[in-house]
């Protein structure tokens, strides 16, 4: 399925390019490690990257590991303040604190590595800390669209995480490509 299939195409150009719908979709559906790059490079501009995602994403960089490790520090300190600031009723307190060691756990296996082992979970959590942030609409069949009306950065972060397939792709590289481009878009939110 093609990513602007989940939302009118019409809609979502009023907020991006259609070179970033393009991209979006290519990502997603693309195979080849190249074509996968440059399209996520487009998507993560969108997402406010401001270079550093290209940075990580390059095999020949001599300082990639460390500026993963800063990456996943600042994605884990943002995502942990996005959930702790989130006002929430009293019936999602447990959630909010398991969301809290969610994180953590996310970000341990992350440093790790094994970006297959922790892919299934980062997109459970991402689901959790958006219906901590939103609440009940998020259960809504309209809420990408309602996403993208009330706040379009995070409606097209939103659009991106649902287009995801929901099993790791086979290809650990492409794993570790999907998450990263997740994460850009929170470690800058």
């Amino acid at each position: 399925m093609r990513i602007s299939n989940l939302i009118n195409e019409d809609d979502i150009s009023q907020v991006i390019s259609k070179d970033t719908i393009e991209a979006m979709d290519t990502f997603v559906q693309a195979s080849d490690m190249g074509v996968l790059n440059s399209a996520a490079v487009v998507v993560a501009k969108e997402f406010g990257d401001s270079g550093l995602f290209q940075e990580l994403i390059q095999k020949d960089s001599s300082a990639k590991d460390e500026k993963e490790t800063k990456f996943l520090s600042s994605f884990h300190k943002n995502l942990n303040l996005l959930v702790q600031k989130t006002w929430i009723e009293k019936a999602d307190e447990t959630l909010k604190e398991q969301a809290v060691v969610r994180i953590d756990n996310f970000c341990d296996v992350f440093a790790q590595k094994k970006y297959n082992n922790c892919y299934s979970d980062f997109l459970s959590l991402l689901y959790d800390v958006v219906y901590l942030m939103f609440g009940i609409q998020t259960k809504k069949d309209g809420f990408l669209e309602y996403a993208m009306r009330i706040d379009p950065e995070f409606g097209i972060f939103w659009w991106y995480i649902c287009s995801l397939p929901a099993d790791a792709p086979d290809n650990e590289e492409k794993t570790r490509l999907f998450l990263i481009l997740g994460m850009t878009f929170l470690a800058n939110y």
